[in-house]
């Protein structure tokens, strides 16, 4: 749906955008006056490619769905091309000096045409492309360049539309108008590949072998895998203890590729009463955090250059952008009232297998400064605070699962099926022996977390005293529906008292690889951090390697405390890991059910805290928040961070887990990667058979 359609001055801007840039390469082909070839490079290059997506635009989309044109979509970023693309920064600052990253900034966001076109949306088409004449304009004019004249337009194309551009993205996530992804799920030859190129996305090998893979396998195959998920989604609303009635649509997230399972689940989650929102992830960088991604994905053209341009918020974020900006989440709220009241949640199909990104850290992509991420923390709180007065946390649910990519290796197939039997794990067997965990993790005063092989883990995590122990407990006995698949029990532990080190030799968080990260605690907040990605840069790499932390975990706070203590029991899913050699290449949704883990951040319960849950056994699970989540009345700007990461010490890493009881009694239920507990021998079977 295009926000914009019925303003028909848009459709004659669009009209004079396109006559006018198709006139650019004779204009500087014939520019004499204009004595700087750089420039005249970068307007001649990016006329060309803004010409070719406007032929895509005016011949219709379906006339360039196919492998050769979706290549020219996205060949200005795809492999060694990006070395002399005007979107790589240090090109850009090479060719061009200090205006680079702002042009680096412009061609990034051409980059965006596909989408919006494909999604024919003409407001943001004529937004972007007024927005890049004008700096052209600008140049041709004859007056010089500076970085300030650049910057305000880049500010004021951001500043100016803000409203449009957040409206847009609320329709997206909120209502289920029939949609391109829709459309071609429930109405093309899901057998026939083809179809990936219909969505304007960049489409590699890895999604045309996924959709073949899936579309040999048999109705029963798929039901399956569309049922545990929708049926996951379900339950949810029933173990958070959450009203399904008036819940009207579910907004599905998912790999390209994927589609037979979604065009069954869509079919499932109608029989429940649910219309299916199907759409893409935000284009827009003023709309989008970081490199984060929500909505329907492929594999990336290049992870360097989303990387690269993850700070492009730094070329106009300042206190009016971000006032804006929130006083723009609220009105989009307010306009969709009905349509959030009717959201039952994201129902989300994540993937993994891809080849593990380690990013370059360039000196040409400056950070946000600091009045900057003060700026960002304090715009994204209150748009957390927003989000949750029109939808709290206690009125929707969600459900992950995870499949495979073909990018895995030779044993796809096999890996697949395994990741099925993990999905589909018994929920009975499970229950039972978590609950013999949970029973021993509620009488403790303290549980210890040690390292083994290298690890250096040290924790200790204060638990909290139950004041009617029948009747509560402080873990949550966890089974497959919200997080599939099952495996952990997990509390929001006691900050005072919760302290020591946490180390993983290796760990693939948000998107990017981490080698040998490690926390220090003090009463559960993060006081120290550092890791190996950039050591070899020595003095220097130390500090990249903490800024790489603090970017990408605790996404620019100073610290983060401790949301969340759990134990992994999925053992099933380690030893597949072991057997195929893919722990690192599993997502978090399973890592983190393969050993104890911590989550930095906010606590599971976050913006829910007044929400009762309830075990299986009927106890209400009481440790729903921290002196942190407790300001939420109070002090709400400090009660809430809007992340959380969980880092996992796999069963190999772990010397020892054990509880130490007021008196001075320790219980050990895991020494040396096995199970030890009473009750929970079962589960080293699994670890055994590899």
């Amino acid at each position: 749906m295009d926000i914009f359609s019925n303003e028909q001055s848009l459709t004659e801007r669009l009209e004079l955008v396109i006559e006018r840039i198709k006139e650019i390469p004779d204009e500087l082909a014939n520019s004499e006056g204009l004595a700087d070839s750089f420039y005249l490079d970068f307007f001649n290059s990016k006329a060309k490619y803004i010409i070719y997506m406007l032929s895509v635009y005016q011949d219709g989309n379906t006339n360039y769905s196919d492998k050769e044109n979706n290549y020219k979509m996205y060949e200005d970023i795809i492999g060694d091309n990006y070395l002399s693309s005007y979107s790589n920064p240090d090109y850009a600052e090479e060719r061009l000096g200090a205006l680079g990253g702002l042009f680096s900034y412009i061609s990034a966001e051409l980059q965006g045409l596909p989408g919006y076109i494909f999604d024919n949306k003409i407001a943001q088409m004529v937004f972007l492309l007024e927005m890049f004449l004008q700096v052209y304009f600008l140049f041709i004019s004859g007056d010089k360049l500076t970085i300030s004249s650049v910057r305000d337009i880049i500010y004021y194309y951001v500043y100016d539309y803000i409203d449009y551009f957040a409206l847009d993205r609320m329709l997206d996530t909120f209502t289920s108008e029939d949609s391109l992804g829709y459309n071609i799920i429930m109405n093309e030859d899901l057998s026939n590949p083809n179809y990936l190129y219909k969505y304007g996305e960049y489409i590699s090998d890895t999604e045309i072998k996924l959709a073949e893979y899936l579309a040999k396998l048999p109705e029963d195959r798929i039901d399956l895998l569309a049922s545990t998920y929708t049926e996951g989604f379900r339950r949810g609303f029933d173990v958070m203890g959450i009203s399904f009635e008036g819940k009207n649509r579910v907004w599905i997230r998912y790999h390209l590729g994927q589609e037979r399972i979604v065009k069954r689940a869509i079919e499932m989650f109608k029989e429940m009463g649910l219309d299916t929102i199907i759409s893409r992830c935000a284009i827009n960088r003023a709309v989008r955090r970081q490199v984060i991604k929500q909505g329907y994905e492929s594999t990336s053209p290049n992870m360097q250059f989303e990387y690269d341009h993850r700070n492009d918020d730094r070329f106009y974020l300042d206190k009016a952008f971000a006032k804006k900006r929130v006083e723009a989440a609220e009105e989009c709220y307010k306009k969709l009232r009905e349509e959030v009241t009717g959201f039952g949640g994201p129902a989300v199909i994540e993937t993994f297998g891809e080849k593990r990104f380690s990013p370059v850290s360039k000196e040409s992509v400056a950070p946000l400064d600091e009045a900057q991420q003060e700026i960002s923390r304090k715009m994204y709180g209150e748009m957390g605070e927003i989000s949750n007065k029109y939808l709290p946390g206690d009125s929707y649910s969600f459900t992950i699962i995870a499949f495979p990519l073909p990018d895995i290796g030779d044993n796809f197939e096999e890996i697949f099926d395994e990741i099925i039997n993990i999905n589909t794990l018994d929920n009975e067997k499970y229950k039972k022996i978590q609950q013999s965990i949970i029973d021993t993790l509620d009488k403790a005063d303290v549980v210890r977390v040690v390292g083994m092989n290298g690890n250096r883990t040290d924790m200790t995590v204060k638990m909290r005293k139950l004041e009617s122990p029948e009747k509560e407990t402080q873990f949550e006995n966890c089974t497959a529906d919200v997080n599939i698949p099952l495996g952990e029990v997990f509390t929001s532990p006691v900050l005072e008292g919760t302290h020591g080190t946490l180390n993983v030799s290796s760990s693939y968080l948000n998107g990017y690889k981490f080698d040998n990260i490690e926390f220090k605690f003090e009463d559960g907040v993060v006081t120290d951090y550092n890791c190996d990605n950039y050591i070899s840069q020595g003095s220097e790499g130390i500090e990249k390697g903490k800024q790489y932390i603090k970017e990408n975990i605790l996404f620019n706070h100073e610290f983060l405390p401790i949301g969340e203590f759990a134990i992994g029991t999925n053992t099933y899913a380690y030893s597949v890991a072991r057997k195929y050699d893919i722990l690192e290449k599993l997502p978090i949704l399973i890592v983190e059910k393969t050993g104890p883990h911590f989550a930095l951040g906010d606590t599971c319960y976050s913006h829910a805290e007044d929400h009762a849950v309830f075990n299986p056994d009927g106890k209400e699970i009481v440790s729903r928040s921290n002196s942190y989540a407790d300001l939420r009345e109070s002090e709400p700007e400090k009660a809430y961070f809007n992340c959380h990461t969980d880092i996992t010490i796999p069963y190999n890493e772990l010397g020892r887990l054990f509880t130490i009881y007021e008196d001075g009694t320790e219980v050990d239920i895991i020494v040396k990667g096995r199970f030890v507990l009473p009750g929970t021998e079962e589960l080293n079977a699994m670890i055994d058979d590899n």
